[in-house]
């Protein structure tokens, strides 16, 4: 075998963790070439059906495949996502690659220049497959609004997949790609992973850099991985983490986290809100929790202070100068809700912000005194149908449990942790104090390794 050689296994890597295939990879026992055209084919597949991609980059990708295989057999290896196929939410910035944010209003927009998250992931040597369907401008939470058509659950198409980032979540789940990157204002990076059984992660506000994206509320959006595993997360919170010109530089090996909690203290969200359903599913991850040497407590979380004033300011500021000119280009409904945002006078947007800011720096101490993380279900309802959606509008998912860690800015992870009647996946909601994931991806890590959840995918047909 000579240097450039990689090993034909003829095996079937789609639900492989990124952990797992990279090694495979590092160790020449499969190409990336092999991984993408893998990844490309399930597209072809299952993508008429799921509408998860709006753009798909095949011919770059394996152009960037070929690169990376040569790269690897030269003993160039960069790392566990080198040669690595992903996908990007698209309202993340791609250089010379259609950016929609799934809206009529930017239906032909290429922009010039990559997100720093694209930037970065790049550098890491991982793949892009393309760009993932979206609610329209990321205001809303069911997928169902896209101007590419509604994103479709991959354990049941008359489902949604979740939103906004239900294509990001829906790609990961089918086996599409291995990763995606999503984004979230409200819960969009744990709400679609909820419902389709892969694991999103929303770190500390500032940690991850927005620079790039098309924003939805500029003071509550985060970019967010989303995985199949919690290992997962970490290896891509390990290059996404941070800005070396910034003040938010973390060197830490996220990968290092596990285990790292002596006597975990994990305090239940008094205020949490669930059906019954739910709430069964959710007791049952309490006692894993028990049943694996953690004390558990009642935590009260105080209602999420009042923000409209930003909310209204920012979308405002961004969505003003569009509308005037394209308003025929927006969904109906999106249309509908901006075109009722309120005029705010620049005192009450500046009150407003500085007192988020400081509940943001003062939440930690007042939520992790008895506590290392807390925990609720990720949603407060089972997962509607798209019809369903579509007849009670662009938050028909109700964002209640998710929304309050977007104003404060602290770290949540939603985890598998079951499945709904209709056979539809559940997720446990892990949220920790500010600048802590290790303590987040600890608590999920040792409840993904004593659950089995993580390893259910779709039975997919094209």
């Amino acid at each position: 075998m000579n240097k450039y050689s990689f090993a034909l296994q003829y095996t079937d890597y789609t639900f492989l963790s990124i952990a797992e295939v990279s090694e495979l990879v590092k160790q020449k026992k499969v190409s990336p070439v092999e991984l993408v055209n893998s990844c490309l084919k399930r597209i072809e597949l299952l993508n008429p059906k799921i509408n998860a991609f709006i753009t798909i980059t095949a011919e770059s990708a394996l152009k960037e495949a070929k690169m990376a295989e040569k790269e690897i057999a030269d003993g160039k290896w960069k790392g566990p996502l080198h040669g690595i196929p992903i996908a990007y939410k698209d309202n993340i910035d791609t250089a010379g690659v259609k950016t929609t944010a799934a809206s009529g209003v930017y239906k032909d927009r290429i922009p010039a220049e990559d997100a720093d998250v694209v930037l970065k992931l790049k550098s890491a040597g991982a793949i892009s497959l393309g760009k993932l369907n979206m609610h329209e401008f990321a205001l809303g939470t069911t997928s169902a609004i896209s101007y590419f058509g509604a994103v479709h659950n991959p354990w049941n198409i008359d489902y949604i997949a979740g939103g906004s980032s239900g294509g990001s979540a829906a790609a990961v789940a089918a086996g599409m790609c291995y990763a995606s990157i999503g984004t979230d204002t409200g819960g969009s990076s744990r709400l679609p992973p909820s419902c389709c059984g892969v694991t999103g992660m929303k770190a500390t506000y500032g940690l991850i850099s927005i620079d790039g994206i098309i924003p939805a509320i500029k003071s509550f959006d985060h970019a967010c991985p989303i995985t199949r595993t919690t290992e997962d997360i970490a290896i891509l919170l390990n290059v996404l983490a941070g800005d070396d010109s910034g003040p938010f530089t973390r060197n830490i090996d996220y990968r290092q986290s596990f285990s790292s909690i002596k006597n975990p203290r994990v305090g239940i969200i008094e205020s949490y809100k669930a059906s019954d359903e739910i709430k069964k599913s959710f007791k049952e991850s309490i006692k894993v929790l028990e049943s694996l040497g953690m004390s558990i407590t009642t935590v009260s979380v105080p209602p999420e202070p009042q923000s409209d004033a930003i909310t209204h300011a920012e979308l405002e500021s961004y969505h003003g100068p569009l509308k005037s000119k394209f308003k025929n280009l927006y969904d109906p409904v999106t249309i509908n809700d901006i075109s009722q945002l309120k005029k705010i006078s620049v005192l009450d947007y500046i009150i407003e912000k500085n007192k988020m800011e400081l509940d943001r720096k003062t939440i930690s101490e007042k939520l992790f005194r008895d506590a290392d993380v807390l925990i609720s279900p990720t949603n407060a309802m089972e997962t509607p149908t798209i019809s369903e959606a579509m007849e009670s509008g662009p938050f028909a998912l109700d964002p209640f449990n998710t929304e309050p860690f977007n104003y404060y800015g602290i770290p949540a992870i939603s985890i598998p942790c079951g499945f709904s009647k209709s056979g539809l996946p559940l997720g446990l909601q892990i949220i920790g104090p500010r600048w802590g994931e290790s303590k987040v991806l600890d608590i999920a890590h040792r409840y993904e390794q004593a659950t089995q959840w993580h390893t259910k995918h779709p039975d997919l047909k094209g």
